[in-house]
């Protein structure tokens, strides 16, 4: 008689690297420029004005090789911090770390539109092939379009591992297969857990209660209402897809309207393949209901308010005018707006290793020393052609480096067969895809904000994810991590060829 094997192994995932570009060990493709340069410049010097003037210009050219390539463990360099902190005190000096908005703000037409980043952002409502109506958000400092979707996930409670491991490879193709979506700039996935305010579960049990019910079953529906929302909370999520104007490069600009005609046939599509993520129902969101969110999370206690007037059955109007912050405050490390005060951070470094699928469990979980928090997962995926030759490019700078030396590194060592991996992958199908994360902590009362900081660093080690707090951006990052599809790389007067290769 044959044994059956019941045992199950979980499986674990990793392989996440950073592009870097050629340069003699350490150094990037502007740092061994430098080097050479610096060089000969040297050489140039000693042979026209002697000894001294020699030395002193390879002094120059080492110390500001040194100011770039001594990094720490978050990858910023000297001339990095420098140029950070520079920036947030000319910020300061001007008066852009402060906004003022409404009728005694600085705005000229005394709306509350939303500060930075998404200032000129203008929001449009259509409607699918389903005939469901879905909002439509426009940057035009980038000329990009996003619609989100606001999902029901299952959760991993009480579900086989068997089918985890299906909604983890469902998820891989879903974003796989955003490669080769027309148009698509970015997606990203938002988590937020806030406290619950119950109206909702009064609504619920109250319209559910039968008039000939027991006395001693109604008085513990009762209970249960009066009690169930302290310490409970409420977990939501949002999956944002970004599109450009244009469906490929050099092709014309569309408007408004041609966007939402070409996305109202691909909405239905788009929704139907993120429930085989363990997504649960994913439907557009409305226009009405993206107001909502973005008014709560600038304005934490305007939720208890949205709750209850939803628990009435009175309806809630708000505009796009209306969703932004009365004032806000961006400080180097913190980040005031209206009655709540913020933390974020940004990932420097993907986990080390491999890891499994409950890795940002603790991540996304409730704290109770946070009364807010979304944690974004930032994606930009590449199309196949560009795909093999990033990969390519990659494993032939990472050969590079390892020859470069007589004793190359272990670092380096690993970081080749790491490429060779990737490009192995992508060349039997595999998609490629930059991400980034988000996480920001709200609370409403200051002197809570210690613990609430202490508490996402403390959950980002279970995460195995490096986090650094976005010093002098705390308002952008706050706005990155809502769902609006901001494109931070776009935002950057630097271009990412050029960072990529300091």
């Amino acid at each position: 008689m044959a044994a059956i094997n019941t045992e199950y192994k979980e499986p674990s995932y990793g392989n996440w690297r950073v592009p870097r570009s050629a340069g003699l060990g350490d150094l990037g493709a502007i740092g061994t420029g430098i080097v050479m340069a610096g060089l000969l410049l040297g050489i140039i010097t000693f042979a026209i004005f002697g000894l001294l003037p020699g030395l002193a210009v390879l002094g120059a050219a080492g110390a500001l090789v040194l100011l770039l390539s001594v990094k720490d463990k978050h990858g910023q360099s000297v001339v990095d911090r420098f140029a950070t902190r520079l920036n947030f005190r000319l910020s300061r000096s001007a008066g852009t770390n402060l906004y003022r908005s409404g009728p005694l703000g600085v705005t000229e037409w005394g709306m509350y539109q939303l500060p930075g980043l998404a200032a000129k952002s203008r929001l449009y409502e259509f409607r699918d092939s389903y005939n469901r109506p879905f909002a439509m958000l426009h940057v035009p400092t980038t000329n990009h379009f996003t619609v989100v979707f606001s999902t029901e996930p299952d959760g991993a409670s009480l579900v086989d591992p068997e089918q985890i491991d299906a909604w983890v490879a469902n998820w891989g193709g879903w974003l796989a297969a955003l490669g080769d979506e027309a148009g698509l700039e970015a997606a990203a996935v938002t988590v937020e857990t806030a406290p619950d305010s119950g109206y909702r579960l009064r609504n619920e049990v109250e319209m559910n209660i039968d008039d000939n019910a027991p006395e001693a079953a109604e008085a513990i529906l009762r209970e249960v209402i009066r009690t169930y929302p302290e310490g409970s909370a409420t977990v939501r999520a949002w999956v944002s897809l970004t599109f450009t104007a244009s469906l490929r490069a050099g092709s014309r600009k569309r408007e408004p309207e041609d966007v939402a005609r070409d996305l109202a046939s691909r909405i239905p599509g788009l929704g139907a393949r993120l429930q085989s993520t363990g997504a649960g129902i994913a439907r557009p969101m409305s226009a009405q209901d993206l107001c909502e969110v973005v008014r709560i999370a600038y304005d934490p206690p305007a939720a208890l308010i949205i709750d209850e007037a939803h628990s009435a059955g009175t309806p809630v109007a708000l505009t796009w005018g209306d969703v932004g912050p009365t004032a806000t405050q961006a400080n180097w490390d913190t980040y005031r707006h209206d009655g709540a005060f913020s933390a974020s951070w940004t990932m420097t470094g993907a986990p080390r290793g491999s890891v499994n699928s409950s890795v940002l469990s603790r991540l996304l979980a409730p704290h109770g020393d946070v009364d807010r928090k979304r944690v974004s997962l930032l994606y930009r995926p590449m199309d196949s052609a560009r795909a093999a030759a990033v990969v390519e490019r990659d494993q032939n700078n990472a050969n590079v480096r390892i020859t470069s030396g007589t004793r190359p590194s272990a670092r380096a060592l690993v970081d080749a067969r790491s490429a060779a991996q990737t490009a192995a992958e992508e060349a039997q199908g595999a998609g490629l895809v930059n991400f980034g994360l988000v996480v920001t902590a709200t609370v409403t009362d200051p002197a809570r904000l210690p613990d609430a900081v202490a508490a996402i660093e403390q959950t980002s080690g279970t995460a195995r994810v490096l986090l650094r707090r976005a010093y002098g951006s705390q308002d952008t990052a706050f706005a990155a991590s809502l769902p609006l599809g901001l494109v931070l790389p776009r935002h950057i007067l630097l271009p990412s060829e050029i960072r990529e290769a300091l």
